[in-house]
Formats: structure tokens, sequence, C-alpha cells
């Protein structure tokens, strides 16, 4: 069993899975779309990487503004939320994301990755980020009881 991270972007979802004993998310792939809208094939994708890496719960990532409240991007995630779990059957947690596409383009900056190249690979390494946090978080609780 694992948990499945996501990072929803308006044309893409970036993807990431953790080990099976919950300590380390990789990133899998990035699933595109033509259309902001368009998400039956995006939903498909994801109940087959679900399927195919036994996940049993998600992580999605929830872009607040800086200021703590939500906008039209946040609502957009909420309402993607409900349809995973609708379609999924599985409990989604959201995770608040402010900041994990900076830090994700900073580790390819460092990493000497060209910026052209950056915006390939951003989504991926964010939805590590997301899920990372979610993990280690997880495990911290787990050690106080």
């Amino acid at each position: 069993m694992r948990i499945m991270g996501l990072d929803f972007g308006a044309k893409t979802v970036g993807v990431a899975i953790s080990d099976p004993l919950f300590i380390t998310a990789q990133g899998i792939e990035i699933i595109r779309r033509k259309e902001e809208n368009k998400l039956r094939r995006t939903l498909a994708r994801i109940e087959e990487l679900i399927e195919e890496y036994q996940v049993e719960e998600i992580v999605l990532g929830l872009p607040k503004n800086m200021n703590d409240t939500l906008g039209p991007r946040a609502e957009l995630t909420l309402e993607f939320k409900d349809k995973l779990e609708h379609r999924t059957g599985l409990l989604v947690h959201m995770w608040d994301e402010r900041l994990t596409t900076v830090a994700a383009d900073k580790v390819m900056m460092e990493a000497g990755v060209r910026r052209e190249n950056r915006k390939e690979y951003v989504d991926q390494i964010a939805a590590v980020f997301i899920l990372q946090g979610f993990l280690d978080l997880r495990s911290r609780k787990q050690g106080e009881d």
C-alpha cells in the first residue's frame, strides 16, 4: 500500500508516490491535458496509477494565497478533490502547497536544469514536496504516540 501526492494545475497534474513504508516520495509522472476543464482522462489516468501502485490515500496540494485565503485556483482544487473522492472512493487529504513550486524550481536551478526545461518537471517535483511534507508530518505524529 502507498500514498499518492498530487499537484493539480491548470493543464497538468504532477504525481508522486510514497514507498511502501511511507518514508519517501518519488515523482512518477505529469498528467497533461489540453483544456483546463477536461478532467475525464486525467481522472482515468489517476485511477490507473492508484491500481498499479496500490494507493490507499491521496494527498492533494491546496494552493492557498499567502494571506491564508482561498482564491479561484484553490476553489477549483477543492472541486477536483470532490471528484477524486467520488471517483476513487479514497480519502483525499488537503496539504498547504504554498511555495512548493518555488522550492521545486530552486532545486532544479541548483541541479543545473536549464530554465526552459524546468517547466517540464516542476509539477512533478512539487507533487513530491507535497507528499513528502505529508509523510514527514505523519511520521512525527506516529513518533509522538
